[in-house]
């Protein structure tokens, strides 16, 4: 007779090679359940659940499917578009990001296509001129798109998506020649971009205004460390009581000509029961100044303003913390942002430091 745990043992591993060989569950139908669930989580607040689009791109348009091969969005989810809308998911496994694309692919009526890798001979000279006079009025006098990051919440949903930057550094590395000219000369649905052919242009013309926006190309994102090693929080110990580094820290912010706006506990609002010797406490504080300023670059900066540090005490231990910009900034992907943040960076960690000496 099997001991019983044994059994139980056998039982779940003859289920489990039942529900793999296809008898209850196959592995192909997992791995799409799995895509399925990854492009919801990552994807679909700006490409929408079935991929029609939002705030991003329509995935689900045939003639986006027709000219995007899998490694196009593999370097995209990778590398995000620096500056705009679409962040770097350089944090996501390899498999996670192969089980989206297989998920977008089933969107696809044709297979996915495989483009060449080599440059366009074109006269990037003429291919200025051929922007500025049918391009510009869209994707901008240098190929930036729209201003700021591309997003625009008050445009209404089925209206196409703003004409997205050409001299992205992201969509540069991401896309080849070969799949901008096939781009160019296709009309796209649910697009206001006329094909070469409704524009009058030969293939000799849209190959200019191919090797002028590959002239934007600054650096190869892809051999380069997508992100460094910075932790989620600025940690410090203070060797004053709660009060004292409490009252030192405010000191600390008007000295740094920032404004204290407001204390507030950590359990505020929520039905929490106090631990014994245990204290927490939000201050609040900002300089307008820099908010503003901040928020003209990228309004998603607004997530982690106003600026706060948080004062713990567990057991007469006392420790000040806060959000670390520098590790913020590469979830927004936002060159321009970096040194709003890397400023941001030295703010905190001075009055940190300036409290607890």
């Amino acid at each position: 007779m099997i001991p019983r745990m044994q059994f139980i043992s056998l039982h779940r591993t003859l289920f489990t090679c039942l529900l793999l060989s296809g008898g209850l569950l196959s592995t192909s139908s997992y791995a799409a359940d799995r895509g399925e669930a990854l492009f919801a989580q990552n994807c679909a607040i700006c490409h929408g659940t079935d991929g029609t689009g939002g705030m991003g791109a329509q995935l689900a348009s045939q003639t986006f499917l027709e000219s995007a091969s899998e490694q196009y969005l593999k370097t995209t989810i990778r590398l995000g578009r620096p500056g705009r809308i679409m962040p770097s998911f350089y944090w996501m496994p390899e498999t996670d990001i192969d089980e989206i694309i297989s998920f977008i692919g089933d969107w696809r009526k044709t297979p996915a296509p495989v483009w060449p890798d080599d440059v366009i001979d074109g006269d990037a000279a003429a291919g200025k001129e051929l922007f500025m006079g049918y391009c510009a009025s869209c994707h901008g006098k240098d190929a930036g798109g729209g201003i700021g990051t591309g997003m625009h919440f008050s445009r209404p949903t089925n209206l196409p998506i703003t004409a997205p930057a050409l001299n992205n550094q992201g969509l540069l590395n991401a896309m080849p020649d070969h799949m901008l000219r096939h781009m160019i000369q296709q009309k796209r649905t649910n697009s206001l971009m006329p094909s070469a052919a409704q524009l009058g242009l030969n293939t000799q013309q849209v190959n200019n205004i191919i090797s002028y926006v590959r002239s934007f190309q600054q650096k190869d994102l892809k051999k380069q460390a997508l992100y460094s090693e910075e932790p989620a929080s600025l940690i410090v110990d203070s060797p004053y009581t709660f009060e004292e580094t409490v009252a030192n820290i405010k000191r600390s912010i008007t000295g740094s000509n920032f404004v204290h706006i407001r204390d507030q506990a950590l359990t505020e609002g929520f039905n929490v029961e106090e631990v014994k010797g245990s204290r927490q406490l939000i201050i609040y504080f900002c300089n307008f100044n820099f908010l503003y300023g901040a928020l003209k670059i990228d309004p998603r900066v607004g997530m982690f303003l106003p600026c706060r540090i948080t004062v713990t005490e567990k057991d007469g231990h006392v420790q000040m913390m806060s959000i670390n910009p520098k590790h913020l900034s590469q979830l927004f992907n936002n060159d321009e942002l970096n040194e709003s943040c890397d400023e941001m960076h030295e703010v905190y960690l001075n009055i940190l430091e300036d409290a607890s000496l």
